[in-house]
């Protein structure tokens, strides 16, 4: 029996690599984590690190445990067509001393920004050209000194009036900001 035992110690000890270099962990190097502050339908906040596959999320809260939650509401709907040309998401002369003076004069201590088109031109397309006009507006938020939470193109998904008409069509073209208060 004594011997049986030896035998199986001497196999197990011969199936451990000799050189302990085989035994090193892998290092992953590149992943980049972004720090970031989500608000939910709510207004509370939640504190996010994501490296664009995976991420981990707590909510916010203050010293004594309570969610720290603020009050939004929509504080400006500026039509696309005074703020973009046609299918542009540079802005029109003028759009952005406008937008800049509200951002600066407003007391709203972080902004929501939503790109809304008409169904004219595609779906993507009008999915990319109103994120990229809710980009611009933030883009002119932060250089206000404003905070933005998101920016986020609808493209014709909600639209506030009927398709069925030129006017309902350029009710439906246009940027929503919401203050966060």
């Amino acid at each position: 029996m004594l011997a049986g035992a030896a035998a199986t110690a001497l196999i197990a000890v011969s199936m451990i690599p000799a050189d302990a270099s085989a035994q090193r962990q892998r290092t992953i190097v590149g992943e980049q984590y972004v720090p970031t502050i989500w608000v939910d339908p709510d207004g509370c906040e939640h504190w996010v690190i994501d490296n664009g596959i995976e991420g981990y999320m707590t909510p916010n809260r203050t010293r004594d445990g309570r969610p720290v939650c603020n009050r939004a509401n929509t504080c400006l709907v500026e039509s696309a067509d005074t703020l973009f040309a046609t299918g542009s998401h540079r802005l029109r002369p003028g759009a952005t001393e406008r937008l800049g003076e509200f951002f600066r004069n407003n007391g709203a201590s972080a902004f929501v920004v939503y790109g809304h088109t008409d169904p004219r031109g595609g779906f993507e397309y009008n999915m990319r050209l109103s994120e990229n006009r809710a980009r611009t507006v933030a883009n002119v938020a932060i250089r206000s000194g404003g905070y933005v939470a998101t920016a986020r193109g609808f493209g014709p998904l909600h639209p506030v009036a009927s398709n069925d008409s030129a006017d309902g069509m350029a009710q439906n073209r246009r940027v929503e900001i919401l203050c966060v208060r």
